[in-house]
């Protein structure tokens, strides 16, 4: 009930929240719509290398070599291979159009940190990975004004950490519909959700 529509569009779809956090995430295009003219001029958009693909909502990382992986994205035709599976995959769930991000190598399992107001309130696993940890803790300094500076009232944001030591943001969600991990006890997030009882 805090978090209006144009919020909540915001907060889940990448286009809402890419500008705000270019920084700290892969280089990314999108397109409006499934078409693969529009998906070719995003790719050459992005340039050569590797990149992953998805929607404005949610990637097929489980088929990552069929449906999300591109290892050359001057390879038009392999370009369109992996888009049409993935097409095939997330059928009527498609949401707005193709993102392509920039290949990054990540040594870490992700982390999930929720953020309420602005502000980091817990800091866990990423429900994939219930009972992985980073070896590193995560830093949140550089971060912690941009999310602040996208207004939203309670949202998520999963990090990884790169090959070269550097935390980057691989998504950022509305916290309404982002999952718990399983080794996160509900009232342990319900009380870091709800913060210190007030006197």
């Amino acid at each position: 009930m805090r978090t209006g529509g144009e919020q909540y569009r915001r907060a889940h779809e990448l286009p809402g929240w890419y500008a705000a956090l270019a920084a700290v995430t892969p280089a990314s295009v999108w397109t409006r719509g499934s078409d693969r003219a529009d998906l070719d001029h995003a790719r050459v958009a992005l340039g050569a290398g590797p990149a992953v693909l998805r929607d404005y909502t949610k990637s097929m990382k489980h088929y990552w070599d069929d449906a999300a992986f591109i290892p050359e994205i001057d390879d038009a035709v392999a370009v369109w291979r992996v888009a049409s599976r993935f097409l095939e995959l997330r059928e009527d769930d498609f949401v707005g159009g193709f993102v392509l991000r920039r290949f990054e190598r990540f040594t870490s399992a992700e982390v999930r940190t929720w953020w309420v107001n602005g502000d980091c309130v817990l800091i866990g696993p990423h429900p994939d990975s219930p009972n992985d940890r980073p070896s590193v803790e995560v830093d949140l300094e550089p971060l912690a004004p941009m999310i602040a500076g996208l207004g939203l009232p309670f949202v998520t944001v999963d990090l990884a950490l790169r090959a070269d030591g550097v935390w980057r943001v691989i998504e950022l969600g509305d916290g309404q519909v982002s999952d718990r991990p399983t080794s996160i006890e509900p009232e342990a997030m319900i009380a870091a959700l709800l913060g210190p009882p007030r006197p």
